[in-house]
């Protein structure tokens, strides 16, 4: 072979020396990083927070079932109307759902997106109203800003509902305030959505924590000698992976010969004060949607004497309000299609406000120098309905 050619011959470079890290010493078992919050776009806070997580879902439920128990009810010239053309419209507003139906479905949208959206379908007269996703929807802004259509798309095709001839809209959109943006409201799981991701990261270390026999990470430190051979080491995580992992394993004893010593190296439950960090940030859920927590059965707040006035207080401050949102919302947008007429939730059939109610009646009817007519303006009651008119 010539001599320039075994020059060229490459040279099998020397095995590297062996490193004697302190690091073969322990085998730790633990896992740390930054916090992964949930993505604040509508699908993924609907599903973080109303599908995976019990005292979210339970909030928007309860919110949603409170409005659709108070019916809609239409006053005519300020005279309750029950054979109206627009009661007949909410008592059954399309052949899939009734008002109850329709108004849950409404309420439950609002609370879990911030925004709601009902369709008054129908040539001409309105005669069938649905409710559309959220998540579905947008707002076209006419040149002075204000919405002038809506778009609804559904698998990458569009559909845009636009004003009528006369100006009529047939779209409401109501919309919790959110002071960052003209358009869309702000969601009840956006406020909480730094709690929805808490309560259910605690949810899933306790599974992983009972899956893994309910032992907290730790580590196992050599001390027999400088170091473990690269074949001790990986034999060793084999064997606490095989021998120590899952529920099978349960229970099973860490047998440590060899100069090896367990060290537990992260809090345990108690030590973290789990229950009371779960129950903190439900309260901060219930917080959110405006739910007195012991109506969820969240320990730790003595706000409430009893389940009663608790009960009391979610009617007064959320559901109720909610309610009469909705109807004032359906006159501003169906009156002017339906002669003026106008939409109240009736309360005075929710047994949750019938105490408040007699007290009201109470009040009103010892006050002898109000005018009947003037008593029922106050109970919210209308005009005294004319006879034979």
């Amino acid at each position: 072979m010539p001599a320039s050619l075994a020059r060229r011959r490459p040279v099998a470079a020397p095995p590297p020396p062996e490193r004697k890290s302190l690091a073969r010493r322990l085998i730790a078992l633990s896992a740390a990083g930054q916090p992964a919050w949930t993505a604040r776009d509508a699908s993924a806070l609907a599903r973080e927070g109303y599908g995976r997580n019990p005292v979210a879902y339970r909030c928007v439920r309860m919110i949603a079932e409170a409005v659709a128990a108070a019916p809609l009810v239409v006053f005519a010239k300020g005279v309750r109307a029950p054979d109206h053309p627009l009661q007949a419209l909410l008592d059954r507003p399309n052949p899939e759902e009734t008002g109850p139906d329709l108004i849950e479905r409404f309420a439950g949208l609002l609370a879990v997106f911030g925004d709601a959206y009902l369709e008054a379908a129908g040539e001409g007269a309105v005669t069938a109203l649905y409710a559309l996703r959220p998540d579905r929807v947008s707002v076209a802004p006419g040149a002075d800003g204000w919405p002038a259509a809506y778009d609804y798309g559904v698998d990458g095709r569009k559909v845009r509902i636009a004003r009528a001839a006369d100006g009529f809209l047939p779209v409401l959109h109501l919309k919790l305030f959110n002071p960052a943006d003209d358009h869309y409201g702000l969601s009840p799981l956006q406020a909480a959505a730094f709690a929805v991701d808490v309560h259910n990261a605690a949810s899933a270390w306790n599974k992983a924590l009972l899956d893994n026999a309910a032992r907290p990470s730790g580590a196992l430190v050599y001390q027999g000698g400088e170091h473990l051979t690269p074949e001790q080491f990986e034999r060793l995580k084999q064997e606490l992976e095989d021998l120590q992992s899952g529920t099978a394993n349960a229970g099973r004893p860490l047998l440590l010969e060899g100069g090896l010593d367990w060290r537990p190296m992260s809090l345990s439950p108690a030590d973290m004060d789990f229950a009371q960090g779960k129950h903190i940030a439900a309260r901060e859920i219930a917080l959110a949607f405006g739910v007195p927590p012991p109506l969820l059965g969240i320990p730790g707040d003595a706000t409430y004497s009893n389940f009663k006035e608790a009960n009391a207080a979610f009617w007064r401050g959320t559901a109720a309000p909610l309610a009469q949102r909705i109807g004032r919302a359906l006159s501003a947008w169906l009156g002017p299609r339906f002669d003026g007429a106008e939409v109240r939730p009736d309360l005075d059939q929710l047994p949750a406000l019938s105490d408040e109610r007699a007290a009201l009646w109470a009040r009103l009817e010892a006050a002898s120098f109000l005018t009947p007519e003037e008593r029922r303006r106050m109970a919210g009651l209308g005009a005294t309905p004319v006879q034979g008119a």
